[in-house]
């Protein structure tokens, strides 16, 4: 099998990411675009320029998108950035989910930095095929290829002369692939920052199967892994019960786990909950209360882990006329995707094949390879539509389950989770708290310090903990500990950032009071003091970002009975400024309309933008309000929606968003609204109610 994905090899238009295997995949077409075509898709017979494009002789192109598909739109905006650069009619594209390939750069779905790291290459290989058109075109004529352009599909010449690139489409394709194609200037885009609807968006609505848990094949069987508590183990079990119930076949046990292998999804589950198991070291000091005390010993400590150091902190703290102090508190949290965690593989002496949803197809075609002594060569991943992942889906432990089975049953297996299979055991946002300590002299904020407290060793970096207000302030310092537990942790949307930013902005919030400063001028004037500063963030783009929101929030003006908050954060490599209109509403206060500005470089696909920031905002306001995970003798209190509560459509509220104009790179969306917004409405509500929130959930 060729470890590349088109039949010429895409050289150098990227960076190319490591490894040698290709992931086989089938096309997820796009109902709207097809609709529009003259005949069906798969009648029609493609040429294959490079990794990303193909071209039928009656114009149309199919664009490969190279990312999974988690929700955040990159299946609409990587092929726009592409179809920009070879300037062809959006309503001629077709799109197709990419396999995992050489040709592509950092084919995951995580961090926010899917278009940010490929844009360059995206660019490239649309320009580098519009040049190959164009150099076709110019041999026809006779003429050079620079006295030619290029424009929706059709060349022209200086004396009038106009072709197709369908009508050059065979001598194009014999060409060589050029290094160094001419890209266009921004102001030159026609495509790119248009709103565009997501490709899939009738397949989706229609309930088309597109997602993991729809997948099928014939023959197959379907799994239930019933796995230990955290830090337990298999002690025995009795499946006798379970070999009893209609459907299923065989109860293997590997590992700490057991399978139980069916002809049916719910034998698979019955059968499960029929097994009779004895967990051996199970942990019931693995407790929600336990956890605080530990947190609040290490808080009280000085002996935490270095991360930022500038001044002396302690010096300024020493001279200081006020010294603010406040402890702000996140639980676990379980990432809850609408899809449950599920996977399809089929292994076989000759060849490993996955389906599925997953962030990160390179790293589960490794990890499997590995667990089961194969060549990577051997296996094969195709990547389906993700019903929701927040992090959830960089984790490969589902993959894995599923391969295993497969192995030892000989079998091609359907591995599916239960909503509390994966609530219940599953990989939580860690437990947090913040302490932060200010200090104030003649009216000036002279030193910050920031504890961080956590379960689990997954806090902040150094990068994170040189954000705002790092280079804002003289003396600064960032510490941190962390927890040991069995409990298992992984990132989640906006990992560390998602509660850091919460801590940061009500403090900010806390000292404007303090110094008797509008919120959003005392903003203003520490990124002043952080111009010219080495830090992660750029402080005249954020000021700016903050200038846009204070314009269209309306912010000090508003009508009499409507209190604002305001929250900013730089995250994810982007800036949003958010503004939360809060009223009381009989006795009670409710937020009813949200404000936010962003700079993110140039907008791809400014419906996708939209939609990303302000789903992060209803998220990111919804987890503040309700999200909670406890834990008792290691055991989750809430291993279904019965009793882990969401943001429902009561509460959701009217969001305004802009976008700063821009001509840098562009960067990550999926992430960066959510941090600021549980600020926002916070600070709100402190101006509302007189009541300072300083734990998640609010009403928990």
């Amino acid at each position: 099998m060729s470890n590349t994905f088109n039949r010429r090899n895409f050289l150098k238009l990227s960076l190319l990411a490591g490894g040698g295997m290709l992931i086989g995949i089938g096309c997820n077409e796009s109902d709207e675009q097809t609709a529009k075509m003259p005949v069906s898709i798969e009648d029609l017979d493609f040429t294959s320029f490079n990794a990303y494009i193909e071209m039928a002789t009656n114009g149309m192109v199919k664009i490969y998108s190279p990312n999974p598909e988690i929700g955040q739109g990159v299946k609409t905006a990587m092929p726009m950035i592409v179809a920009e650069e070879l300037d062809i009619p959006w309503e001629k594209v077709h799109v197709a989910q990419a396999p995992l390939s050489n040709d592509f750069n950092r084919q995951v779905a995580g961090g926010s930095q899917s278009i940010r790291k490929s844009f360059p290459g995206l660019r490239n290989a649309g320009a580098a095929v519009k040049l190959m058109f164009l150099t076709a075109a110019a041999k026809k004529w006779g003429v050079e290829v620079e006295s030619l352009k290029a424009s929706q599909g059709v060349i022209s010449s200086n004396d009038g002369k106009k072709i197709n690139y369908e009508e050059v489409i065979t001598e194009a394709a014999k060409l060589p692939i050029p290094e160094n194609a001419p890209l266009k200037k921004v102001e030159d885009f026609t495509l790119i920052g248009k709103a565009i609807n997501n490709v899939d968006i009738k397949p989706i609505i229609t309930g088309k199967p597109l997602y993991g848990v729809d997948y099928k094949e014939k023959g197959m069987k379907y799994a239930a892994v019933a796995r230990p508590p955290f830090g337990a183990s298999l002690k025995s079990v009795d499946d006798t019960e379970a070999k009893a119930v209609k459907g299923v076949e065989q109860v293997i046990q590997f590992k700490n786990k057991v399978a139980v292998i069916a002809t049916s999804t719910w034998a698979a589950f019955k059968g499960k909950s029929k097994l009779n198991i004895e967990w051996g070291n199970l942990q019931d000091d693995e407790n929600t209360d336990l956890f605080d005390q530990q947190m609040n010993q290490l808080l009280r400590k000085n002996k935490l882990e270095e991360k930022v150091k500038s001044g002396n902190v302690a010096k300024a703290r020493n001279e200081a006329d006020q010294i603010i102090e406040k402890t702000y508190e996140a639980p676990f949290l379980p990432h809850s995707t609408m899809e449950p965690m599920n996977f399809f593989a089929d292994v076989t002496d000759q060849k490993i094949r996955l389906v599925g949803p997953t962030q990160v197809p390179r790293s589960s075609a490794n990890v499997v390879a590995k667990l089961l002594d194969r060549n990577v060569e051997d296996v094969t991943v195709e990547m389906t539509r993700m019903g929701g992942g927040f992090g959830r889906r960089l984790s490969t432990d589902f993959v894995e389950d599923a391969a295993m089975v497969s192995h030892l049953a000989k079998a091609p297996i359907k591995l599916m989770y239960t909503r509390e299979d994966d609530m219940a055991i599953g990989q939580y946002r860690p437990k947090v708290k913040y302490k932060i300590t200010a200090s104030v002299k003649n009216g000036q904020l002279t030193s910050y310090e920031l504890k961080e407290a956590i379960v689990n060793n997954r806090g902040m970096g150094k990068g994170i903990a040189r954000f705002f207000p790092f280079g804002a302030v003289d003396h600064y310092s960032a510490t941190s500990a962390s927890v040991p537990a069995d409990v298992t942790t992984l990132w989640w949307r906006a990992p560390i950032t998602n509660f850091l930013g919460f801590a940061t902005e009500c403090f900010m919030d806390e000292l404007a009071i303090i110094l008797q400063k509008d919120p959003i001028d005392l903003r203003l004037e520490l990124l002043e003091k952080a111009k010219g500063k080495k830090t992660p963030y750029n402080a005249e783009r954020m000021q700016k970002t903050i200038q846009l929101v204070k314009e269209k929030s309306n912010w000090g003006k508003a009508e009499k009975g409507i209190y604002q908050g305001f929250s900013c954060y730089y995250s994810h490599n982007s800036y949003v400024a958010e503004v939360c209109d809060m009223e009381i509403i009989d006795g009670k206060p409710v937020a009813k309309r949200f404000y936010a500005s962003v700079d993110c470089g140039i907008v791809i696909n400014r419906s996708g933008a939209k939609n990303q920031i302000e789903g992060a905002i209803l998220d990111g306001i919804g987890h503040a309000m309700y999200g909670n995970m406890e834990l008792k003798d290691g055991i989750a209190q809430s291993q279904n929606y019965d009793k882990y509560k969401l943001i429902r459509m009561m509460d959701t509220l009217v969001i305004e968003t802009y976008f700063v104009d821009s001509n840098e790179a562009p960067t990550g969306l999926g992430e960066p609204g959510m941090p600021p917004s549980g600020a926002a409405y916070a600070n709100a509500y402190m101006k509302a109610t007189g009541k300072r929130m300083l734990k998640q959930p609010f009403f928990g």
